[in-house]
């Protein structure tokens, strides 16, 4: 994206993968989830997990060790303009489909108009940029644009999903299916026991299997996810042997959850992995398509009522940090940075989309004193809400002018979220706030998220080292009203937009970072979420029978690289 590939031409293998690593046996892996359809490219359903990673490739392969650098794959050469208003790709003629079909620039061109005009919104969004696509041969093919001001084009198309045009039907594109996909990845679907499981079995003939990019990768012979409908089960499942790897999310467990036999004797291996990525933002998402959180000052007020301070301690065993911006963890962040000259021109035509304090790098987010009682942020918080035409009446905080009390639903997906909420609830009761949480199976709250039919939710938005257009699947104003985006606070802010825009067209690293920056000062400027928290590393727990490289890349855990002990 910026500066050059860190390796050189000809290179062996990705530095942090094995390239003789054993090959064979199974792993299984767990969710506390379900799912009804295998197309996880469009909005429809609820996708299972696997397919875009050992399935459907993209065109070319992503280094999991550099902030955003593609290798070639089924695209063996990339060919862009310094202004970067057109790409052409070239396909490796040895490329095939698992059924032995041939990738031809037809397939190509068919991948790229049934996601354009069916996919995901964040397929959409991007390929609309595209003014011309077209076949300069059998095997090479060339996407122009309208101009060279979204910089990261190229590489977007580049991860394009490449499908099969002879085994899909575009009309029916849209529609949620159970019937396994065809794709050009190193694993083929052998099972699928709808909303409960589904195998990957390693496809022996996989065309790309000792390409640089895949040496040492893709190792089992059979990948496995088992759906458990709760988390609590999905742990036991864990901890008797029946799920291998645990990616651990709860510090909660993670700090006295793995006192059992397995992990006493070391039949359990846990490890906390480095990583390089920003933890991007955790939060309770305020819907402000919703009048109760159209008023800038409630959403305020309700972030100083969340006790971070007391939640953590009592709840997370004091592990988590506190988000403090939506890129954290990394360079990206504006935290503890006052603007620089370039943001600051960047941000001039909108005088007040960024507070004072955000803008001079000095604002952190609420802190209380620990306890159970956040009283001087409670008293500040009312003062917002008094501001805003709401008053306590008879312990229940009214809007004045109506009555009514102030009141939301927090919606969620999972158990596991109840003691946090629960927590969050009770505080806003004591101020006459009438807070519900409403727990329902996965598939009605993807369903809800899908519609932006809820008030409030829990949600991270991941990010890394080169955000990019996924930004405008998350922020643009084009976005909100649209079904199926990632935009679930609503938001609307030209602003934000500008930003997003400034960062898509940012030439060198510098100008990258300001664009990066401003948007984040916008959007903590916004309050359109309660920033919670995130961990300082990964936390993995495994089965003694696996094992990884001693190299740990950028992004941190890399399943693709792991193997089955041969003494195991």
């Amino acid at each position: 994206m910026h500066g050059n590939p860190a390796l050189p031409a000809g290179f062996p293998n990705f530095p942090y993968a094995v390239p003789d690593a054993p090959k064979g046996g199974r792993v299984t892996l767990g969710s506390s989830s379900s799912f009804d359809n295998l197309n996880p490219m469009i909005v429809r359903g609820e996708p299972v997990q696997g397919i875009r990673e050992f399935v459907v490739e993209s065109l070319m392969a992503r280094s999991q060790d550099e902030p955003f650098t593609l290798y070639g794959l089924i695209a063996e050469t990339i060919d862009v303009p310094d202004d970067r208003s057109q790409v052409t790709f070239r396909l490796d003629q040895r490329a095939r489909f698992s059924d032995g079909t041939p990738i031809t620039a037809a397939d190509i061109l068919f991948s790229f108009e049934v996601l354009r005009d069916k996919g995901r919104p964040n397929y959409r969004t991007y390929y609309k940029k595209v003014t011309k696509a077209e076949a300069v041969s059998d095997h090479e093919v060339r996407f122009v644009f309208a101009d060279g001001e979204d910089r990261e084009l190229p590489l977007i198309l580049g991860l394009m999903p490449v499908l099969p045009r002879h085994a899909m039907d575009a009309e029916k594109f849209e529609e949620t299916t159970l019937a396994p996909l065809i794709g050009s990845g190193p694993y083929r679907i052998a099972a699928v026991d709808p909303g409960r499981s589904i195998t990957y079995k390693r496809n022996p003939d996989y065309w790309a299997k000792d390409l640089p990019v895949n040496r040492g990768r893709f190792n089992f012979d059979e990948i496995r996810f088992e759906y458990y409908r709760e988390g609590s089960t999905l742990f036991e499942a864990f901890k008797t042997g029946a799920i291998d790897l645990r990616n651990e999310d709860d510090p909660a467990t993670w700090a006295k959850g793995y006192d059992f036999p397995a992990a006493r004797d070391g039949r359990v291996h846990r490890e906390e992995i480095a990583i390089g990525l920003p933890a991007g933002m955790t939060g309770l998402v305020f819907n402000t398509r919703r009048p109760v959180f159209a008023d800038e000052r409630v959403r305020q007020a309700l972030i100083l009522l969340f006790n971070f301070e007391w939640v953590n301690k009592s709840f997370f065993h004091g592990l988590y940090k506190r988000s403090q911006s939506y890129f954290e963890r990394s360079m990206l962040s504006s935290a503890g940075k006052p603007a620089d000259e370039r943001e600051r021109t960047l941000l001039g035509p909108f005088a007040n989309a960024v507070l004072p304090e955000i803008m001079d790098g000095t604002w952190r987010a609420p802190e209380s004193d620990g306890t159970p009682h956040n009283r001087a942020n409670a008293r500040k918080a009312y003062e917002m809400l008094e501001a805003a035409g709401y008053a306590l009446q008879g312990g229940r905080l009214v809007q004045t002018k109506t009555g009514n009390q102030l009141n939301f639903e927090i919606l969620a997906s999972n158990t596991g979220q109840e003691r946090l909420l629960g927590a969050f609830v009770g505080d806003l009761a004591k101020l006459g706030i009438k807070a519900r949480m409403r727990v329902v199976d996965s598939a009605q709250y993807q369903s809800r998220l899908k519609d932006y039919d809820f008030d409030m939710i829990q949600f991270t938005w991941p990010s890394s080292l080169s955000p990019g257009n996924e930004q405008l699947f998350r922020w643009s104003s084009r976005v909100a009203d649209q079904p199926g985006s990632y935009n679930y606070a609503g938001v609307e802010n030209p602003a934000a937009d500008a930003m997003i825009t400034a960062m898509l067209a940012a030439h060198g690293n510098e100008e990258f970072v300001s664009a990066v920056r401003a948007l984040d000062r916008v959007l903590l400027s916004g309050h359109y979420v309660i920033p919670l928290f995130y961990p300082p590393a990964q936390w993995i727990a495994s089965w003694k029978r696996l094992s990884h490289p001693e190299a740990k890349p950028l992004f941190g855990f890399n399943l693709d690289t792991w193997w089955v002990s041969p003494q195991n």
